[in-house]
């Protein structure tokens, strides 16, 4: 299975930014969807922000805070991430929904998270 690769997490204060990019061994074709995970500790991993389609979608607690865009080279979803709140601690995960070329089946990749903590 295809394994992603998550940078830009760190700690920043509260209203800060953070861009996350996500990376896989080589450029996706076959594109289904995108979207970036979180999930903070003791709680369940829930959608952030997905593409599928054109069309873009948000978590409620993000719209406007949050941008999800296609990195064309890579064909993987990248994630601004402005006005940072502490409720946004959480690792985040990127994921990819692409065909199989040999196959024809729609596969997942996923990447390990990177981790974004919101403090003073």
């Amino acid at each position: 299975q295809v394994q992603l690769v998550e940078s830009g997490g760190g700690l920043v204060q509260p209203g800060g930014s953070l861009r996350l990019s996500c990376a896989g061994p080589r450029r996706f074709l076959s594109l289904v969807g995108m979207g970036w995970y979180r999930q903070a500790p003791g709680k369940e991993r829930e959608l952030v922000a997905s593409i599928n389609g054109g069309n873009t979608n948000y978590e409620d607690s993000v719209k406007g805070r949050f941008t999800i865009s296609r990195n064309n080279a890579k064909n993987t979803p990248d994630l601004q991430m402005n006005g940072l709140r502490p409720a946004d601690t959480a690792v985040y995960y990127c994921k990819v929904d692409y065909r199989d070329v040999m196959t024809g089946r729609v596969l997942e990749a996923w990447g390990q998270g990177t981790r974004v903590t919101v403090s003073s």
